[in-house]
């Protein structure tokens, strides 16, 4: 039995290097093991929860699609599709909402955090909240569930929704018998909260990303962005700094290690930066060729996507069958 991995990214943008570092490049490490299989998704549906523009929904899911496959998603080695054609999945969603307490969804961080908010503005605690937000987790311990996944790598802000996948399941299970695995979370330390230009976490709300298909010329100007102090060249750098950061992310340890010392040594910020883009750059640019060549050639993508659905949907058909026979439908 092959060990089921599932992961997905809502088309909400264009991706940048905190998207790559930290759900999609460990998503596709996990397919140079042969002992997994790995299920990998465009979380469409998801979107609508901030996503109201017909053509932004358009657009922006061919472009996290695009990036995927960019980013070296063997559509061959994984199962590679569009939440929106899995109708399993939204049946599957209807019966676990049945099944989870109203207070599992209260503690939720997204709902929480909007109930926060309207209490210090004096608002009703939930002005503005739609049940598409308040029942996201539900969706996705659907997507989870469905495919029976062993492990779901994560951003650490999204461990919580896996916790709730397996108290799901838990539930489910508890009432009409064992039918779902208790899915894991995956979580890369080294990238569970990667730096932004600021020092932040890197986030569209704070603007301080880097664009992971920007041209050369634009990639140059983002890291040129990057805070730094105010020390003068000759003097030593501290290495707990976003630019070194950013740099060992795409550097072997080799090139880290020389380039720590030469930090300590008093290497400029503006010579750093430049040696930080060379990296970053010599990482990036093979993937940007396939990024265009796929934004030129959508019928392909069209085509992968439909056939990773009907591979799905074989599974997935599978488990539902198991789910309706538990419930007696």
């Amino acid at each position: 039995m092959k060990k089921i991995v599932l992961s997905g990214v809502k088309p909400t943008g264009h991706s940048h290097i905190g998207n790559y570092f930290g759900a999609i490049k460990p998503a596709i490490d996990f397919t140079a093991n042969d002992e997994n299989l790995c299920f990998y998704f465009i979380a469409d549906y998801h979107a609508l929860t901030t996503l109201k523009n017909k053509q932004e929904m358009i657009d922006f899911s061919y472009d996290i699609a695009i990036t995927w496959l960019a980013c070296g998603v063997d559509p061959q080695k994984v199962v590679f599709y569009r939440q929106s054609d899995i109708p399993e999945v939204f049946e599957l969603y209807w019966i676990l909402c049945n099944v989870t307490p109203k207070g599992l969804m209260n503690r939720a961080h997204a709902y929480k955090a909007c109930v926060e908010k309207n209490e210090e503005a004096g608002l009703d605690r939930d002005a503005g909240v739609n049940m598409g937000l308040y029942n996201y987790p539900i969706l996705m311990a659907a997507d989870i569930l469905l495919f029976n996944s062993d492990v779901v790598p994560v951003g650490l802000d999204q461990k919580q929704h896996v916790e709730i996948a397996r108290d799901i399941a838990t539930y489910f299970n508890n009432k009409y018998g064992k039918v779902f695995k208790l899915p894991d979370v995956e979580i890369q330390k080294e990238t569970a909260t990667l730096v932004g230009l600021d020092g932040r976490k890197m986030s569209k709300s704070y603007g301080n990303t880097i664009g992971l298909f920007t041209t050369a010329e634009q990639l140059q100007k983002s890291i040129n962005k990057i805070v730094t102090d105010s020390r003068l060249p000759s003097e030593p750098k501290d290495t707990d700094c976003a630019l070194f950061k950013l740099y060992k992310l795409f550097a072997d340890k080799q090139q880290t290690a020389e380039f720590a010392e030469k930090l300590k040594a008093g290497l400029g910020w503006g010579e750093a930066k430049k040696q930080l883009f060379e990296v970053a750059n010599k990482v990036i640019s093979p993937m940007r060729e396939k990024y265009f060549y796929y934004q030129n050639h959508k019928s392909e993508v069209d085509a992968i996507l439909a056939e990773g659905a009907q591979r799905a949907r074989t599974i997935a058909r599978k488990t539902l069958d198991k789910v309706r026979k538990a419930i007696g439908v």
